[in-house]
């Protein structure tokens, strides 16, 4: 009797709590949350930390997720629904309510960054074919990005210049595209312009007016050669402030012994002038800038100031258009970066005594033989580093074929006004051998294993 009332008695307990439970609102009457509601809870989550899930490309082995992502969903729609709303809260770059056709996952793929070329303008005319082709091999030997030249050339020269540059290896060809132009001039007497100076020499101010695509521009004189990569140059054109658009050189670093602050009859930049032959611009700039001068009040664009310019001062400048540059600076020195002298290391910075503290320190970073020191034994260390670029083969070890046979000719030279200090000449030289080496030997072989 006591068992008989002791399974009554739980029966009784059992019945209560079903009826408790049910009449709780645990029923089934209001049924499961809506799926859509458990995936937008999902995406809403990483909005509160203020970041975005991760795509599904950035996952290890995502190619198979997407892969098993394309097979059908199998079992009930209440589950295949379920397993819609996690996929959805997981994907990247897509709102939480999109769908694809077919419920299928698209990985998320990323857009490879275009790469950076440098643009590197030149001016030739005459008998400068060699000393212009041995200038643009020297910035292929030390430079790591791709380089694309602006060669503006009269008509002997151009066939020539094209007929070379085709003969060069593949693998050196493969790192540089090339552009070639008429020499033209957009307002006053061209044949005016083309005898100014040099042959020439004046096109380079017509730069920002013709190459209306190129945002940035490194302009060099024929007789210049790169003793360590261009690509640590045009890193200089993230060091201009807002007003600046284009970088040159001092032309003297001792005022007592400069042209411009002994002898010239024009405005001129700063206490020694500048020299062009070397010249980074932000040609964008200058194609929006009104720039001041002495003959209107207001500003002018850079293609109207250059020939009323030119005709104001024709009867006083001596070096051309480089004086022209000098003129249009003195009147807007804010538009001008000035980089140091061992950027256009000359032979003035050593033939009357050493005097650019920055070579000495750091080495010559780009060498500018004016005077025709390259081809005559007035400078024979100026010499000595062209002969051997130009005679260097492309594909030869460059520290065998190049910097050693210029380290040993240098021993002849040190008893010359510029040859004192050969390690002024080759420090960036092997530096930038070693750089080169690291980056496409190296860091490539690592890549290949």
């Amino acid at each position: 009797m006591r068992i008989h009332c002791k399974v009554v008695a739980i029966a009784v307990c059992f019945g209560l709590f079903l009826l408790l439970y049910f009449f709780g609102g645990h029923g089934g009457a209001d049924g499961p949350p809506p799926l859509r509601q458990v995936g937008g809870d999902r995406d809403r989550e990483p909005e509160e930390d203020g970041g975005s899930p991760p795509a599904l490309s950035d996952y290890p082995g995502s190619d198979n997720v997407a892969k098993l992502a394309r097979k059908p969903s199998a079992g009930l729609g209440e589950r295949a629904g379920r397993r819609e709303g996690k996929a959805v809260g997981r994907g990247a770059g897509v709102k939480a309510r999109s769908k694809f056709p077919g419920n299928v996952i698209r990985p998320v793929t990323r857009r490879r960054r275009a790469e950076e070329v440098m643009h590197l303008a030149v001016v030739a005319c005459g008998a400068r074919l060699e000393e212009t082709l041995t200038m643009l091999k020297s910035a292929l030997l030390f430079s790591l990005k791709k380089i694309k030249f602006h060669i503006f050339a009269d008509d002997p020269l151009a066939s020539q210049f094209e007929e070379r540059l085709n003969q060069w290896p593949h693998s050196v060809s493969a790192r540089f595209q090339h552009s070639i132009y008429p020499i033209s001039f957009s307002v006053g007497d061209a044949q005016e312009w083309k005898k100014l100076f040099k042959p020439c020499a004046a096109q380079r101010l017509f730069l920002p007016v013709i190459l209306k695509d190129v945002d940035s521009l490194l302009y060099v004189d024929t007789d210049v050669l790169f003793l360590r990569p261009m690509d640590d140059i045009w890193m200089l054109l993230k060091s201009f402030n807002g007003t600046q658009l284009a970088a040159m050189a001092p032309e003297h670093e001792v005022p007592k012994i400069g042209w411009y602050s002994r002898f010239a009859r024009h405005p001129f930049y700063g206490v020694t002038g500048v020299n062009s032959g070397v010249m980074l611009m932000n040609l964008t700039r200058i194609r929006r800038t009104l720039f001041k001068s002495s003959l209107i009040p207001g500003g002018l664009s850079w293609e109207d100031l250059l020939h009323p310019l030119y005709q104001k001062y024709k009867n006083h400048i001596t070096w051309g258009d480089q004086d022209l540059l000098n003129i249009i600076f003195h009147y807007n020195p804010e538009s001008l970066f000035i980089f140091p002298c061992q950027w256009n290391y000359r032979p003035d910075h050593c033939m009357y005594g050493s005097n650019c503290k920055g070579a000495e320190e750091d080495g010559v970073s780009i060498l500018h033989g004016n005077r025709g020191v390259y081809h005559d034994d007035k400078q024979p260390a100026f010499k000595v580093v062209y002969d051997a670029i130009r005679d260097f083969p492309f594909e030869d070890n460059m520290f065998q074929s190049l910097f050693y046979p210029i380290q040993n000719k240098f021993l002849d030279t040190v008893n010359t006004l510029c040859g004192r200090i050969p390690q002024v000449f080759l420090k960036q030289i092997e530096k930038a051998m070693r750089k080169v080496f690291e980056e496409k030997v190296v860091r490539h072989g690592k890549v290949h294993k």
